[in-house]
């Protein structure tokens, strides 16, 4: 197999791990279910699947909705697409996280399918202000520069999920994560040089001030590191739940801070 090929199989991979989108069977061939390689790809996933949101967002402001109104529909376009698997682990980590009394509870907690309290308090809290930020992107950029933003953020914020799978260890001996099994060191850095390079291109080609570009940076470097410190203290290594609360904190860090710099 080459490089493209190798290549293209993981990102139908990624794709097919991090969304509802159906992917061709042969691209399973000899698939073990470990994600060690694939994770590399998670950067052009999250692009290609972010794809209808982003361009939702830009029709419905071509047509000339309202901002908030578009960016809902955006927002609901991809949680469509992902079946809002992150918003799942963000939810389940902010129960765990916040209501565990120690590492067992939490993570009983978090493997409770049941959204308590601090579970809803994240979502609404991370809905309203990405909504509200994707809004704000249109006072500042073209319909098409917020298309473009959105996918540079999409794929930024998936490379920090494969970063931080792979600082912590499996936090069970069972789950998604545990039987995905670790990233590779080469898929790590190649996710991560893809993240940054593919959101610096089209946050610039989106016409974000340079500034406001590494304010954004600044916040992803920030909010990653300082969540995935906070999930080793608390339940010493990761969880599907927490990897998939990665994005969404990523996610959300980066869009504010666009929102009020861009």
């Amino acid at each position: 197999m080459t490089l493209v090929a190798a290549f293209l199989t993981d990102t139908m991979r990624a794709i097919a791990f991090l969304s509802r989108l159906r992917v061709p069977a042969r691209f399973f061939e000899g698939d073990d279910g470990r994600m060690g390689r694939t994770v590399r790809a998670f950067p052009v996933a999250g692009l290609l699947i972010t794809l209808p949101a982003s361009l939702v967002f830009a029709l419905s402001l071509a047509l000339d909705a309202d901002p908030l109104l578009a960016a809902l529909l955006a927002l609901g376009a991809q949680t469509l697409v992902t079946g809002a698997l992150h918003e799942d682990g963000l939810a389940d980590a902010a129960d765990g996280l916040g209501g565990g009394r120690t590492r067992g509870h939490a993570l009983d907690i978090m493997k409770d399918s049941r959204v308590g309290t601090y579970g809803v308090i994240a979502l609404v809290l991370t809905l309203a202000l990405r909504a509200v930020a994707i809004a704000d992107l249109a006072d500042h950029l073209s319909a098409a520069g917020c298309a473009l933003a959105l996918l540079a953020i999409a794929a930024l914020s998936r490379a920090s999920m494969v970063w931080h799978w792979s600082q912590l260890a499996p936090a069970r001996e069972t789950g998604v994560a545990a039987g995905a099994g670790q990233p590779q060191p080469v898929a790590v850095t190649v996710a991560l040089a893809t993240g940054v390079v593919l959101a610096a291109l089209l946050l610039l080609a989106a016409g974000v001030t340079l500034m406001a570009a590494l304010i954004a940076f600044a916040a992803f470097a920030v909010t990653v590191p300082l969540w995935t410190r906070y999930v080793r203290k608390r339940i010493s290594g990761h969880t599907g739940d927490t990897i998939g609360a990665t994005q969404q904190l990523a996610e959300t860090a980066l869009l504010v801070a666009l929102a009020i710099f861009a």
